[in-house]
């Protein structure tokens, strides 16, 4: 027995120092940094820092560009993905005025974007930035008049990504053949509606969760949640979960070491595009190591308006408590997610379920 335990210390203590290997090449987190920070430069410019973050938040687009795929695909796949960040941001932002409506919308949208993610087979971060989007708009404050303005904003976010990627795509496609998968694996249908009925579910407690806590920014809650849930198994949630409690708490150590140099717009601009180049370096290679650097750059995107001027001690606190929290209920979920046997019996249960409705249907006629 523990020779056991320490067989799987040993092996999670390897797990976490790493670096997987992997193809991406380096022209991807270049071509996110540009989505991300001109938008973020753009909005210092005229003055509007607030106005430039919805518009960072639209370059996030370019994530989905596949790299190995014609121009059509690239295309058609990007300008859909920036369609459903609008939606995103429109549904979060459209139920902000009651905390128990929102959660109770955010978990129905994130129930229908996982099941379209799942069914299009979509590749990481599959539908982790729609519900991400959704989950900060549900606590924005609830203005009628300037709805259009947030999802304008998002669209011209989008649209310089795939004006970006477009070029991009033009340019490697003349060095590289596009490759066209043949093979798409799918889930079930039955697997596929239990999985995102859990992630809605998770998705709208912990914002519940977030709010009945009273916390600042809840939304932090449900993404930390959901960001864990992306695991593959129980193990893998479990090393996540480890791994964001950890990569968090050094994480905003190393925030703590940053807000003094970006006490400026401008610097905190430089700072956000300088993390996303490293983030998008290390999250193909460690997911523990690149939490480390999102930690403080989604803390900047979502605190840009008072982290030059808010205690760092009482910041930094505040957010690992929402993280760590966050990042247990999504432990929790991901043990209903991948659970075989909980599955398994729900799945059976649903395909008796249709079966006794069709027999039903029959005899009625």
């Amino acid at each position: 027995m523990m020779q056991q335990i320490r067989q799987i210390i040993r092996t999670e203590a390897r797990a976490l120092f790493e670096l997987k290997k992997t193809e991406r090449l380096w022209h991807i987190p270049v071509l996110a940094s540009l989505c991300t920070g001109l938008p973020l430069l753009a909005g210092y410019a005229i003055g509007r820092l607030d106005f430039g973050i919805l518009g960072c938040i639209g370059g996030l687009v370019i994530l989905y560009l596949p790299t190995h795929a014609t121009l059509a695909h690239r295309m058609i796949t990007l300008i859909a993905c920036s369609f459903g960040f609008m939606v995103s941001l429109t549904v979060g932002v459209a139920f902000s005025f009651n905390p128990y409506l929102s959660s109770l919308m955010l978990g129905l949208f994130a129930l229908g974007i996982h099941w379209i993610a799942n069914y299009f087979a979509m590749k990481p971060p599959g539908s982790f930035f729609f519900i991400m989007i959704a989950s900060i708009a549900s606590v924005m404050p609830f203005e009628l008049e300037i709805i259009p303005t947030r999802i304008g904003l998002i669209g011209i976010g989008t649209m310089l990504a795939c004006v970006l990627a477009f070029f991009y795509s033009l340019l490697m496609l003349r060095k590289q053949k596009p490759v066209t998968e043949l093979l798409v694996v799918r889930k079930s249908v039955y697997s596929n509606l239990v999985e995102s009925v859990v992630v809605g579910v998770f998705m709208g407690a912990s914002l519940l969760t977030g709010h009945l806590l009273q916390l600042e920014n809840p939304y932090w809650v449900p993404i930390s949640c959901l960001a864990v849930m992306q695991g593959v198994s129980v193990r893998h949630v479990w090393q996540r979960s480890f791994q964001r409690i950890v990569g968090t708490f050094l994480g905003l150590g190393l925030t703590w070491l940053l807000l003094p140099y970006t006490t400026t717009p401008l610097a905190l601009c430089f700072g956000i595009i300088a993390l996303q180049f490293v983030i998008e370096m290390l999250v193909v290679r460690h997911y523990g190591l690149a939490v480390i650097f999102i930690t403080p750059m989604t803390l900047f995107l979502a605190e840009a308006s008072s982290a030059m001027t808010a205690d760092p001690n009482a910041l930094i606190y505040t957010r690992f408590v929402d993280i760590v929290l966050g990042s247990l209920i999504g432990a929790v979920g991901g043990v209903f997610l991948y659970h075989q046997k909980l599955r398994h019996n729900t799945v059976r249960q649903l395909r008796k379920t249709r079966v006794a409705i069709l027999r039903k249907e029959r005899w009625g006629q």
